[in-house]
């Protein structure tokens, strides 16, 4: 019986060995799918920026990620999480933008380009409430929601306070400015919506709200204007008066 054991159990160990040799050939990649064993990351972010400044933004933001992945330090994932904040902008994608300008900020706040994550933040939100202005003939203003416009002031704000001299806090001032004029404006067309309705009372606050939240935006004459016609409706003639007063003595 010993040449019958003697010969099964050579057989069974090239068999096992033959079998984990088969499984380590199938469970291997090749090279070239394993970029962090032949790329290095400054390949990896060479490549992806051509993506991004080709406008394939999504095919960008994959790279950026995969560098990130494979390469979680140094100066590259860093510069990479910027890059895909921006990437997210341009493809009208404000949340993920913001989400990723945060992580940045987070994680990295003594970074010499922090700026500008929060100028990206600022960014996001801009670009898509320009058209909360364009108010359509007969839609009711009042359905409509600033916060997006409100939340960039806000980021550009905080860059501006943080970071006076970057270079981007000259446009983000700009950017502010058209903001306000351009909220002052919202609240105004709400007011004139009121007017409309005959709800003289709200058309009066909101026109106050104007006054006391934008005093140095053009808004202020068409505040003043509503208010000596809603006062009027109201029947509060003292009121009307001062504020027509109010309204020749700045604007004739």
């Amino acid at each position: 019986m010993r040449p019958f054991f003697g010969f099964i159990i050579p057989s069974l160990a090239v068999f096992l060995l033959l079998t984990l040799t088969a499984c380590s050939l199938l469970n291997s990649k090749p090279e070239a799918d394993n970029p962090a064993k032949t790329v290095s990351a400054e390949v990896m972010y060479n490549d992806a920026m051509k993506n991004l400044n080709a406008n394939s933004f999504e095919e960008a933001i994959k790279q950026f990620e995969s560098l990130e992945s494979h390469y979680p330090y140094g100066r590259y994932a860093q510069q990479a999480q910027l890059e895909i904040a921006y990437a997210y902008y341009r493809q009208n994608e404000a949340e993920s933008s913001i989400a990723a300008a945060d992580r940045f900020i987070k994680q990295y706040p003594n970074n010499p380009h922090v700026d500008y994550a929060y100028y990206v933040k600022g960014l996001a939100n801009f670009n898509a409430d320009i058209g909360l202005f364009g108010l359509a003939f007969g839609q009711d203003p009042t359905e409509r929601d600033p916060k997006a416009a409100q939340d960039s002031f806000a980021a550009f704000k905080d860059l501006v306070m943080r970071f006076p001299s970057s270079r981007y806090t000259p446009d983000a001032k700009l950017r502010m400015q058209y903001l306000l004029d351009a909220l002052a404006k919202y609240d105004i067309h709400v007011a004139r919506y009121y007017l409309r309705r005959g709800a003289y009372i709200a058309a009066v606050n909101r026109a106050k709200e104007v006054l006391t939240q934008y005093p140095n935006t053009p808004a202020i004459y068409d505040a003043l204007r509503i208010l000596v016609e809603g006062y009027d409706a109201l029947g509060m003639r003292e009121l009307r008066d001062d504020a027509q007063r109010v309204l020749v003595k700045n604007f004739h």
